[in-house]
């Protein structure tokens, strides 16, 4: 990794960088003799008659065109899938899963993916994919694009490097990682890895509204950071992995794909880092609603009501007073995957590990364990930092299916559910 790799800042920005001086058409986008003999290529994120507020798009100035590349043909993965589709009915019950090994074997981020929930469908631009991906080697002559939807990556074991089109960006756990939908990138790891992944069919990640919040406050654009312009020299050929319609496919190209020597636009990969996230809580009473805790959204086509949130629960003060200060007991109309990074989550003292993962589907009760809930009831309501900790939750409006991975794997905690069976009736 690099300790002195340079970034751009802003979220949503319009970007341009170039890693040869001269690289970017200055006043146009395609002359007709692109510099340096390069050729340009646009990517596009939107429909071209997207809203101007909502368009993404970046022109890549390139030493050879994305079109030079090999025949496609199946590439079988049995742990990925996409969608309803490929999902298994569960029942309405709270589920939660132990860690997946890094596997002994040396395997790749994506050999690594393994699918624990799905909802939606990819060709409708609907719904999620949740996954796990477990990795201890590096991609160095093979890179992946997922034409399904958007990724974004949340390392809990192990930093990773990841080279895109537009440049390279290091992340270290408690930062995620956002690559957009039909961007081709590939992961390097440092030692055995693990994270999670969230791949989102629908529309693309945004920061959301702050509201009567005002001005600022939560993830702040300018802490969201994209690459500057850097290209592969010498690489042979290379083996291009394309999700596509659910299915992996595979072809070669006569070089590398990360040979783009300038570019200009607002489609860009980003990285974050949470503990730049300025919490939002309560100074009286009562326990916020968790979506305070939004970093970013996806809208769907119901105003208010996300494809997908991504929200985080990272150190804070808790200060309120005459309050239960755990989340409450609740049954809530969007379904929550969480997932944990370090440390404890407040509501779960025992069970919920770091790497662990926990579903509560639409209408699916759930809340603090019987012993969160004793040791909160009689605790004393001082002020008390909740630190050493990183919780984050994909919540979607969509039921989230488990796959038969997630069921069969022998991760599943059978007695997930018996944590609150020390809740006695009230006389």
């Amino acid at each position: 990794m690099s300790a002195h790799r340079q970034h751009q800042s802003g979220f949503g920005n319009e970007f341009a960088s170039e890693a040869l001086a001269g690289a970017l058409p200055v006043g146009r986008n395609s002359p007709q003799k692109a510099p340096h003999g390069l050729f340009a290529e646009l990517l596009s994120g939107t429909a071209f008659t997207a809203p101007r507020a909502n368009n993404l798009r970046s022109w890549l100035y390139r030493r050879q065109p994305s079109v030079v590349a090999g025949a496609y043909a199946p590439l079988p993965h049995p742990f990925l899938k996409t969608g309803a589709k490929d999902g298994v009915t569960a029942p309405p019950e709270p589920m939660r899963w132990a860690p997946v090994p890094v596997p002994a074997d040396l395997t790749d981020f994506v050999e690594g993916l393994r699918s624990i929930v799905v909802n939606g469908d990819a060709d409708a631009q609907t719904g999620i994919g949740v996954h796990v991906y477990v990795a201890n080697r590096s991609m160095t002559d093979s890179a992946f694009v997922n034409a399904d939807g958007e990724m974004l990556l949340v390392p809990q074991q192990g930093a990773i490097t990841v080279t895109t089109e537009l440049g390279v960006l290091d992340v270290a756990p408690g930062e995620i990682v956002v690559l957009p939908r039909g961007m081709v990138f590939k992961v390097a790891v440092h030692g055995p890895s693990r994270g999670y992944v969230c791949e989102n069919h629908g529309a693309a990640f945004r920061l959301p509204e702050l509201g009567p919040i005002g001005s600022n406050g939560l993830a702040n654009p300018r802490d969201f950071l994209a690459p500057v312009a850097a290209f592969e020299e010498g690489a042979g050929a290379y083996r291009l992995i394309k999700k596509f319609g659910g299915a992996l496919w595979a072809a070669q190209l006569p070089a590398t794909p990360f040979n783009v020597a300038a570019w200009h636009g607002n489609l860009v990969p980003y990285k974050y880092d949470t503990a730049n996230f300025m919490t939002i809580g309560s100074i009286s009473f009562d326990h916020p609603d968790p979506s305070i805790f939004t970093v970013l959204t996806s809208p769907s086509d119901t105003p208010g009501t996300a494809n997908c949130d991504f929200v985080i629960f990272p150190p804070r003060w808790l200060v309120a007073e005459d309050t239960f200060r755990p989340p409450w007991y609740h049954r809530n109309v969007m379904s929550e995957f969480m997932g944990l990074v370090h440390g404890q989550y407040d509501a779960k003292e025992q069970g919920f590990v770091p790497g662990g993962m926990s579903l509560h589907n639409s209408f699916v009760p759930h809340g603090p364990d019987t012993e969160a809930f004793d040791k909160a009831s009689a605790a004393a309501l001082a002020p008390h930092k909740l630190a050493d900790t990183l919780a984050f939750m994909f919540e979607s409006r969509y039921r989230m299916l488990p796959t038969g991975y997630a069921l069969n794997s022998g991760l599943l905690d059978a007695r997930y559910a018996d944590c609150w069976t020390g809740l006695n009736r009230t006389p």
